[in-house]
């Protein structure tokens, strides 16, 4: 019987390799404005506007390039699947427990690598965009699930899927998942490269293999 119940996963670096930030990749592809793009971060960060808000502006800075779904796909072309993601994720799933994301990444970035996605998680908090069948956007739902929020995504998670804090484990690899790993019972630094997350973190896994997690887990 596994000790753990609810194993939740970091996409950007964590399930998917050769990226720190989706966003960012998207932004190099589109050549958006990098001056607009500071002074919104930097208005997030002053909390002179919400997450959403600097969601919503970034998106529409591509929706101003005439950004279609293709071109995201084509912008993600030097990323792939951590090593052993789907096995990790079945074995994990053979074994009965309930799969989250928690990120501040975007659903077309999973899309491309694992498409059935939504088979293997229970729960998922990451940003989405919405193309109409020509291609174009014409919505978006950006989570407000990330930073310091990841935490309260666990909580909601756990408390919907009735299983305590200390039965989840949190697996990720960058500055925003310190609060998530806190409130984990198990906290996994994977591909990391921050050593306050490291300290943070109950497991650090410097292989860049997935597998890697299942024995600290089952």
């Amino acid at each position: 019987m596994p000790k753990y119940k609810l194993v939740c996963f970091d996409v950007d670096g964590t399930l998917i390799d050769n990226v720190k930030f989706s966003w960012q990749i998207f932004h190099d592809y589109f050549q958006t404005d990098k001056n607009k793009r500071e002074a919104a971060r930097n208005s997030f960060f002053n909390k002179e506007i919400s997450y959403l808000q600097w969601a919503q502006h970034d998106i529409n800075m591509w929706r101003e390039k005439n950004a279609k779904k293709n071109d995201f796909f084509n912008a993600l072309g030097n990323l792939r699947l951590m090593n052993g993601a789907m096995e990790t994720l079945t074995e994990l799933k053979k074994n009965g427990l309930k799969l989250a994301i928690i990120s501040g990444s975007i659903n077309i970035v999973l899309e491309k690598f694992m498409p059935n996605y939504n088979e293997f998680f229970d729960d998922v908090f990451l940003s989405k965009i919405y193309f109409d069948e020509h291609g174009n956007i014409i919505k978006v739902e950006a989570t407000e699930y990330d930073m310091e929020k990841k935490a309260e995504a666990l909580r909601l998670i756990a408390n919907k899927e009735k299983i305590p804090l200390d039965k989840c484990v949190f697996i990720g690899d960058y500055l925003n998942d310190i609060n998530v790993m806190q409130e984990a019972g198990l906290g996994i630094a994977f591909n990391c490269t921050h050593d306050e997350l490291k300290k943070a973190a109950d497991v650090v896994i410097e292989k860049k293999d997935l597998r890697e997690v299942l024995r600290h887990i089952l």
